[in-house]
């Protein structure tokens, strides 16, 4: 079958594809490649810092006053550690506003909290390379979960009769009794040992958390009684319905007048959080910087590569539009191509982000950039700097006249 030139000409059909690709245009896929790298991944960093403030922590610090002391420093030893501090929660559950109150000996998501080596019921040596488990290690009062937020799954709540004569108790959380016991049903009510040989009856399962970094994997938590694992340093854990200002008044003002010499440190469990999310938030704030350049970079070729084009097809635009073409098809011809490397570019570029998945779950929570609102955005954003790039280049293709070009020749 006979092609028609008139036809060739006018739609410019054919013109793009017999042309290889030279290194300009390689270079400007490797462009566009880079900047839908960045901003998948400045995409995946915001995705991920929203995640982190709205996601379930295994404790809810909305509405919650801490209160921190070391009992020690205002010289207290044995004994008198877990007196004073029953004294302290009785303190502050008087204060108007208190919901509930509860000790944690560190908490979740800040530094302070250790981890032990867990063997199960039946064993005998307690050597590290034949424990069942990794577990971090918390001690706590009665009503820490409840105000906490943290949902006890089954079984019960540390109380006051687990003191000092009692037999050791201890709550676990799911990952502990699954990776432990199988499962929590066959958790509660079983026995394990830890520290070389103590042992310890599971009376209580609460959902899992985050203990060292939001990034984790769900990893084993046990918490013992504070007042059969001594702990001189705690935090009060206070939640409220006050304004969280007048409440840290009026806490600091109860526990001094218990004794003016204890130290205290005092803030909202949000601000305390600030430490937690400081790497989401800075990796946000610098892959937005990066994602920011990466589409000035982009915009650049794009537009650079739509000018040159236009530049030096001006006539035969004219010829087409002289012969009939209409402004899709002269958008088409003169601009197309820079289209299809936008294309080649992005995608090449999503691939790449998708497989620095795992690089990125290091610093950001559920960095996940098969986020079909990632996906999207990252679409939408590369059609969007390829139209503007292309705006004037696509305006100037459109005004040619080819009765000037002819009269210029």
């Amino acid at each position: 079958m006979r092609a028609d030139p008139w036809q060739i000409i006018r739609t410019g059909m054919n013109s793009d594809v017999l042309r290889h690709f030279s290194l300009r245009d390689v270079l400007l896929v490797v462009q566009i490649a880079i900047c839908a790298v960045l901003v998948t991944s400045s995409l995946v960093a915001v995705r991920g810092l929203v995640r982190s403030l709205h996601s379930d922590f295994g404790f809810d610090p909305q509405n919650v006053v801490l209160a921190t002391t070391d009992l020690r420093m205002a010289g207290y030893e044995g004994e008198r550690i877990p007196q004073m501090q029953r004294r302290m929660l009785d303190a502050v559950n008087t204060i108007p506003g208190v919901i509930s109150s509860g000790l944690i000996s560190a908490l979740p998501l800040s530094l302070g909290a250790g981890d032990s080596y867990v063997y199960t019921d039946a064993a005998t040596d307690f050597r590290p390379t034949n424990y069942a488990a990794d577990a971090m290690d918390y001690n706590v009062s009665p009503g820490y979960f409840a105000t906490a937020g943290t949902r006890l799954l089954a079984g019960r709540d540390i109380t006051f009769r687990d003191d000092k004569p009692a037999p050791k108790v201890a709550v676990i959380n799911r990952q502990f009794a699954v990776k432990v016991f199988g499962s929590v049903e066959k958790a509660l009510g079983g026995h394990f040992k830890y520290w070389g040989g103590e042992r310890a009856q599971v009376v209580g399962v609460v959902e899992n958390g985050k203990y060292r970094s939001l990034t984790e994997d769900q990893i084993p938590a046990m918490f013992f009684s504070y007042q059969q694992h001594e702990a001189s340093g705690a935090w009060f854990v206070l939640r409220s319905r006050r304004d969280p200002q007048e409440m840290a008044h009026a806490v600091e003002t109860t526990l001094k007048g218990l004794d003016s010499a204890m130290p205290l440190n005092i803030r909202t469990w949000t601000a305390e959080m600030d430490t937690a999310l400081f790497a989401p938030r800075v990796a946000t704030v610098a892959l937005g910087v990066l994602g920011i350049l990466g589409a000035m970079l982009a915009m650049t070729g794009i537009f650079g590569m739509a000018s040159y084009v236009v530049s030096r097809r001006l006539r035969e635009l004219g010829i087409r539009v002289a012969l009939g073409a209409s402004q899709r098809q002269i958008l088409h011809a003169s601009l197309g191509r820079a289209f299809r490397l936008l294309g080649i570019g992005s995608i090449a570029g999503l691939v790449l982000g998708l497989l620095a998945t795992r690089v990125l779950s290091f610093i950001v929570y559920q960095a996940t950039p098969k986020d079909p609102m990632v996906l999207g955005g990252v679409t939408a954003t590369m059609m969007l700097l390829g139209l503007l790039a292309a705006l004037i280049p696509a305006r100037r293709a459109l005004a040619v006249d080819p009765l000037v070009l002819l009269r210029d020749e």
